[in-house]
């Protein structure tokens, strides 16, 4: 009995971009530079012009920048406006691969994959985790979410943006992870430049600043992986052992940021949010407990 094979599609093979932002920039140059004939569309049209000198075709349409290519790579501001560019050319995703890689909510990935597929497409959710100029590079890296087969049919294209991680068929899954690495990503920045304030109001400048500030965001991981051989092992098994860092300990920490940030004048949004979680950890009887015990309240705030 023959056995029967998905066909991958050859290095050479279409694509298709829609949005030319700097991302979608960057990796219609990916594919360009791999060997790709590429086609591209943007609603402000003057963005496509850099792209299109590098070797891209330019569609009048997006209908027909669709009907170019079996994979279609979408990096647009959010999933709306995929519907508003998509919405009209339905009729034209019928066996096509969209592979979104904008940001939005899980639970609209989930919604526009049942959406492909009415119309006939297949639905890719990813999430790129490097700034546009780390695309295409051995640093770059993207989550998908969706049928696995979907994926390995376009993997070879896809890997050129990235290492692919595929985390499961839950078109969801590649959202959610890129939004909490965004989480921690955005609320690092935000403290970066509370402490550069903080700083700041001292006379320091932000250029005596951060590289001291830096040096410990780059220690971060290092220091919560210390004293744990598998991080999260003990979070899972509802474990907070309080030899090291208490809830109190921490939680004192934190009512010190938030009153040294008051005598300054600056924004209490942040240190008020973070003092926040200790105090209600040590009001529900946890202050002996590791820091990690934070994750109670936040799981299910008062």
């Amino acid at each position: 009995m023959n056995e029967q094979h998905t066909p991958i599609p050859r290095r050479d093979s279409p694509v298709t971009v829609l949005g030319l932002g700097p991302m979608g920039q960057a990796m219609t140059r990916t594919f360009l530079t791999a060997g790709h004939p590429v086609t591209v569309w943007n609603r402000t049209v003057s963005r496509a012009d850099g792209v299109v000198a590098d070797g891209a075709t330019r569609a009048a349409t997006p209908a027909e920048a669709v009907e170019a290519s079996d994979l279609v790579v979408l990096s647009l501001t959010d999933y709306r406006a995929m519907y508003d560019i998509l919405g009209g050319v339905s009729g034209s995703l019928a066996g096509r691969t969209l592979v979104n890689l904008s940001s939005d909510t899980p639970d609209r990935t989930r919604a526009a994959s049942a959406w492909a597929a009415d119309h006939g497409a297949a639905f890719l959710t990813g999430g790129v985790m490097v700034p546009a100029p780390m695309v295409g590079t051995e640093a770059s890296y993207v989550y998908y979410s969706g049928p696995r087969e979907v994926m390995e049919r376009h993997r070879a294209a896809l890997t050129l943006l990235g290492t692919p991680n595929h985390l499961g068929e839950d078109p969801g899954l590649a959202q959610m992870m890129y939004q909490a690495q965004l989480t921690v990503f955005l609320t690092a920045l935000s403290g970066l430049m509370h402490a550069t304030a903080m700083l700041g109001s001292v006379g320091m400048t932000a250029r005596e600043a951060l590289p001291e500030l830096l040096s410990l965001a780059d220690s971060i991981g290092a220091i919560v992986r210390a004293g744990e051989e598998t991080p999260g092992a003990a979070l899972d098994a509802g474990e907070h052992p309080g030899g090291l860092s208490t809830v109190t300990m921490m939680g004192a920490t934190s009512d010190h940021i938030v009153e040294t940030s008051a005598s300054l004048g600056l924004d209490l949004a942040l240190p008020a949010a973070v003092q926040a979680h200790y105090r209600r950890a040590v009001d529900d009887g946890h202050g002996g407990d590791n820091w990690t015990r934070i994750i109670d309240g936040i799981r299910a705030p008062r």
